[in-house]
């Protein structure tokens, strides 16, 4: 009997280790939706390779990419998921999302709060702006893994030949007072290229975010573009919409839709403001209407900033967000975001992407060497524009309420529209400085008694 029980006790044991190295073969897998590149070619997703075939192997963790889209889809999958709508896919353990997806949220109590993963130590390591932007009712819940911002895109080519006739600088276009201003002239010099057709003049410029131009202009001239989640409209608001509205009824602003990328393509206009996320979508050549192209030189600064005013900038960018289920799920989700955005792994992510780091430390001590491995010129001036803009601006959170996204997107709509019909009418009259100071004034009363 005694035998028996040592070889029955031998069997389990045997049984026993060869189900505890089943059980270690077996690695926590979680489920990833983001929005950085495509399915089948993504910076991220290679990324994720490294990591399951390094740390994760190491610590029993794989990351499997369940989805690649945009953050329009992901925004509305989320909401499917978190409504139990019929047919909805079932919540990933990671997604990008923006703060107003979680808002959207059934139960955005659904989330992990990252103070609870990350210590403080870790924590101020972010740029601290970036941190305030994942923030939804004092939760962290959106970890800002790569961002970007607002940049300033010049057609060098275009811009040197127009300076050779009239004396323009591109300094001029540092500051949203000589911006404007240098808009209006050209308008006014492409004008006169052509005396045969009257009021054929281009537009230099292009914003955007004619939204982010109002609300971040009106912070940083110290007054308050928002006053009970409605736009305040006051002195500071009109100061910034005097040099733009006359920069537009003149003719030098791009009122029409679509983004800048497209009519710097075209030659239709040669400056813009954009995300810096778009300079993967912006071109060194140029095709012009008669089909004839040009080779350009493209320069990218920081944002223009009011004389008077800080150097405030708007910050973009999603967070990734993670699902609350089992511990050990959580644990290796956040392994895996703790070790994207390590300053090393993160720098390289976001050099591949045309998106900023998140730490201090990388955009100070990996960064400038990332540059210096850069080969496409647009690039390297993409992240030298970075890197003066961390060191000389503050980056401006957008505030978070229900009626934002609404706001911003009839602000977008209805400015173009007004001032595009305002144009129209101005073109047609005396176009004297009298009547365009009535026409600024005018429009305004119009645009603010709409909204």
């Amino acid at each position: 009997m005694k035998k028996f029980v040592l070889i029955l006790a031998a069997i389990c044991l045997v049984f026993s280790a060869c189900g505890t190295k089943e059980k270690e073969k077996q690695p926590v897998t979680i489920s990833i939706w983001h929005v950085y590149g495509a399915q089948t070619d993504s910076p991220l997703n290679d990324l994720i390779g490294e990591f399951n075939e390094t740390v994760g192997k190491e610590k029993g963790i794989r990351v499997e990419v369940t989805m690649v889209s945009n953050n329009k889809n992901i925004h509305k999958d989320i909401l499917a998921a978190s409504n139990n709508e019929p047919g909805a896919p079932e919540f990933p353990d990671i997604f990008v999302a923006y703060p107003s997806t979680v808002m959207a949220m059934a139960d955005e109590n659904i989330l992990v709060d990252y103070r609870d993963c990350f210590s403080e130590e870790e924590i101020e390591k972010f740029i601290p702006s970036f941190v305030e932007d994942g923030e939804v009712e004092g939760r962290l819940v959106c970890l800002p893994v790569a961002k970007s911002t607002e940049l300033l895109f010049v057609n060098k080519t275009a811009f040197d030949r127009f300076s050779e006739s009239t004396g323009a600088k591109i300094e001029d276009l540092y500051t949203w007072e000589g911006l404007y201003e240098t808009a209006a002239a050209y308008a006014e010099w492409t004008d006169l290229q052509t005396p045969e057709t009257q009021n054929d003049g281009k537009t230099l410029f292009v914003h955007d975010f004619h939204f982010n131009y109002f609300q971040v202009g009106t912070e940083s001239l110290g007054g308050d573009f928002f006053e009970n989640e409605k736009i305040a409209f006051d002195e500071t608001f009109e100061n910034v919409w005097k040099p733009y509205a006359k920069a537009c009824l003149s003719g030098g602003v791009w009122l029409y839709g679509g983004y800048a990328t497209e009519p710097l393509r075209t030659g239709e206009s040669i400056v813009s403001v954009a995300s810096s996320a778009s300079v993967l979508y912006f071109s060194d050549e140029v095709i012009y209407p008669d089909n004839t192209s040009e080779k350009i030189e493209m320069i990218v600064r920081p944002v223009p900033v009011f004389e008077n005013g800080t150097n405030l900038v708007m910050q973009r960018g999603a967070g990734m967000c993670t699902v609350k289920s089992t511990p050990e799920r959580e644990a290796a989700a956040v392994e895996f975001l703790k070790w994207l955005v390590s300053p090393e792994i993160n720098t390289r992510f976001t050099v591949s992407t045309g998106y900023m780091p998140v730490t201090e430390e990388a955009f100070s001590d990996y960064l400038p060497k990332a540059i210096e491995n850069l080969t496409e010129p647009m690039y390297v001036e993409l992240y030298k524009a970075y890197i003066e803009t961390q060191e000389k601006y503050d980056f401006y959170s957008a505030p978070k309420f229900d009626a934002y996204l609404e706001i911003e997107t009839t602000f977008e709509d209805e400015i173009r529209r007004y001032l595009y019909n305002g144009r129209n009418e101005f073109i047609e009259g005396e176009k004297t400085p009298e009547l365009l100071e009535e026409a600024i004034k005018e429009n305004y009363i119009l645009f603010k008694d709409f909204m």
